[in-house]
């Protein structure tokens, strides 16, 4: 028969060592990495759990930063962007150095301001496989990236599609002053509409449009 580890218990929540945060199963941790130079790791707790020397343990599954994955950090990651990986862990609760957000990448958007506990996810990652979760995003302007929280970007008044100023010959500044925006698709369009509309009129088509005018 199979022995019960003696006094093993589940804990609602975990106060960080020198601090009053308080954390729960579910919420986002920052861990302290063994080396020092690293920032630190961010996970969520999954469970918490003492043994009979009071000895705090958290059952965590840990966020991977796009420079951990499998093939790197990409021109579309955001600086905080985070995915919710499948690897699971067990670490000593005195590892945790504070508590973070982790938004969706909707809520994240839409954040006045980035704190320095703000992250956001938006894949999840399969860390053996380097598989990500969806594995298909919408993307925009004439480069075809996925949508980069960081970057500014600005909406065509015409498609309504968003474009990096870069890409459209802008500067950051030149973008941020405008008023309105057409790509250059829509722009040459609307160029060929009015040079049709400033050319004379001639006067063929002037005696087809004259029958039209009496019936009223």
């Amino acid at each position: 028969m199979a022995k019960t580890k003696p006094g093993k218990k589940d804990l609602d929540s975990y106060t960080i060592k020198g601090t009053n945060k308080v954390v729960r199963p579910g919420d986002c941790v920052l861990m302290r990495p063994s080396d020092s130079d690293k920032p630190p790791y961010v996970a969520r707790v999954e469970k918490i759990e003492a043994d009979h020397r009071n000895n705090v343990k958290v059952r965590v599954r840990w966020y991977y930063r796009p420079e951990e994955s499998i093939g790197g950090r990409r021109q579309f990651h955001g600086a905080k962007e985070l995915f919710l990986s499948d690897h699971y862990d067990v670490q000593s609760a005195h590892t945790i150095e504070g508590k973070c957000i982790v938004h969706t990448f909707k809520n994240y958007t839409k954040l006045e301001n980035v704190g320095a506990e703000d992250y956001f996810c938006r894949f999840e990652y399969k860390a053996a496989t380097g598989g990500f979760t969806p594995d298909r995003v919408a993307v925009y302007c004439k480069c075809e990236m996925p949508y980069n929280p960081d970057d500014l970007m600005v909406q065509c008044e015409g498609c309504k599609d968003w474009f990096h100023p870069s890409c459209m010959g802008m500067t950051i500044e030149e973008a941020k002053k405008l008023e309105h925006f057409l790509c250059s698709d829509c722009s040459s369009d609307v160029d060929a509409k009015r040079s049709l509309n400033a050319f004379p009129v001639s006067p063929s088509v002037e005696t087809k449009v004259e029958p039209k005018r009496r019936k009223r």
